[in-house]
């Protein structure tokens, strides 16, 4: 299988291919052209186009595995992924640096779910106690008088009962089971891949995945005390299918093509997002993000004519006193070059929609933004015509690595003192 390299935002062709029927349907995919744009060019060249998912596509003829601008590549994305879920599944992991050997993001999650089943193994599956109907030889449970009549009247060689069973074949297995499955089959790498097989072996033991429905699993986990450990190895299941667990992150499993992409603009929101509640603990500061302003534009009757929505917005106190402010989260590399005019214009718009009568200066409003370094905040302001100052918008950048770094070692990062500094107690 021809292995395709491409940088985040990056653009390679590759010729000597022979696209199959299926591969000329992947590049005219409308959900997949959202995530990678994929073109066959005149005498088999593939042309790949990425943007800001991360991840791997499967084709017939080659596999493309779009590579993150992080430091750190995939496992940077699978730490921010561990912190932004609440996981902290990664902290204790002996070996970190064997996870960053050549394995694409998708392996890496394959990775961690055969790391968390394989605990659960050991550990003794979950068993609960599960209601089965069924015509048997003697009484079992509960006779169905009424069923036995109306399907074997007159006849006592089987009965019709309704008796509990204890058994492994429940959900919390089932999708661990599935999972197993699913990256035996799609993993790369021959360790991973041998160890998913060998797991998926033992919970088929235990478990069936005959007629299995991920998105009706989703919606049914409830965690308790005797499931709770489950929870992670949930958490790596349902990533690696594309459902709830992670939702809006990833691209799903298509009918053309396999994709397994994570949206970088999406999960940096949710890194920040995490890293500004860690700031906003102990401050009466609450994190609400994607809240939306109904009524920020209105007509001239009074009428609810546009909604805007602010990644994150910061709060103390209630009612109309209360103090607010928005934060945008940029995954953009603002650190070499100036803010966009339009996050800007935005940002402004946020300040104004949600400054009060506090009187603590001009509205206020935040852009966080990916960096790889530390950079110094920047304040710029939008001035009226007699010089006075309208909005200011507050630039801060987010040391991706060294947060990651930091998070890795057990250590406080620094980003979350400067946030609770520069922001919390504006």
């Amino acid at each position: 299988m021809t292995l395709i390299t491409v940088d985040e935002y990056g653009t390679v062709q590759r010729g000597g291919l022979r696209p199959s029927a299926a591969d000329l349907a992947a590049a005219d995919s409308e959900e997949l052209s959202r995530r990678v744009g994929l073109r066959w060019l005149r005498g088999d060249v593939l042309e790949v186009t990425a943007g800001p998912h991360v991840g791997v596509v499967e084709l017939d003829c080659a596999t493309v595995r779009v590579r993150p601008k992080l430091k750190g590549e995939e496992l940077a994305v699978l730490r921010m992924i561990d912190y932004s879920a609440g996981l902290d599944a990664l902290r204790d992991l002996k070996t970190p640096q064997v996870l960053g050997q050549g394995l694409d993001l998708r392996d890496l999650v394959c990775l961690l779910l055969t790391r968390e089943t394989g605990g659960l193994l050991r550990h003794g599956l979950r068993r609960d106690y599960l209601r089965r109907e069924e015509d048997l030889p003697t009484v079992r449970g509960r006779l169905l008088a009424d069923r036995q009549v109306m399907r074997r009247f007159g006849r006592l060689d089987r009965l019709e009962c309704r008796y509990d069973e204890r058994s492994g074949d429940i959900l919390d297995n089932r999708l661990c089971a599935a999972a197993l499955q699913l990256a035996a089959r799609t993993v790369t790498d021959p360790g991973v891949r041998r160890d998913a097989r060998r797991l998926a072996a033992d919970f088929a033991e235990v478990c069936s995945t005959r007629d299995f429905d991920v998105r009706a699993a989703a919606e049914r986990l409830v965690y308790h005390r005797a499931n709770e450990h489950y929870r992670e190895a949930h958490r790596w299941a349902l990533m690696l299918f594309g459902r709830a667990a992670f939702s809006d992150l990833y691209a799903s499993h298509g009918p053309v093509t396999r994709a397994f992409m994570v949206d970088m603009n999406a999960l940096f929101e949710r890194f920040v997002t995490r890293l500004l509640r860690d700031a906003a603990t102990g401050t009466g500061v609450d994190v609400l993000p994607q809240k939306t302003l109904t009524r920020a534009v209105v007509t001239a009757d009074g009428k609810a004519y546009a909604p805007i929505k602010p990644d994150v917005q910061l709060v103390r106190g209630h009612g109309s006193s209360a103090w607010r402010r928005s934060v945008d989260a940029k995954y953009k590399l603002y650190a070499d070059r100036k803010i966009q005019t339009s996050d800007l214009f935005q940002s402004f718009a946020y300040a104004h929609a949600l400054s009060g009568s506090d009187g603590a200066g001009p509205p206020t409003a935040y852009v966080l933004y990916a960096s790889d370094r530390d950079v110094p905040p920047e304040s710029l302001r939008l001035h009226r015509h007699d010089g006075t100052a309208a909005a200011q918008v507050t630039c801060v950048a987010v040391n991706v690595p060294d947060v990651l770094g930091r998070l890795a070692a057990d250590e406080p990062a620094p980003i979350v003192e400067e946030l609770r500094r520069t922001l919390l107690h504006a």
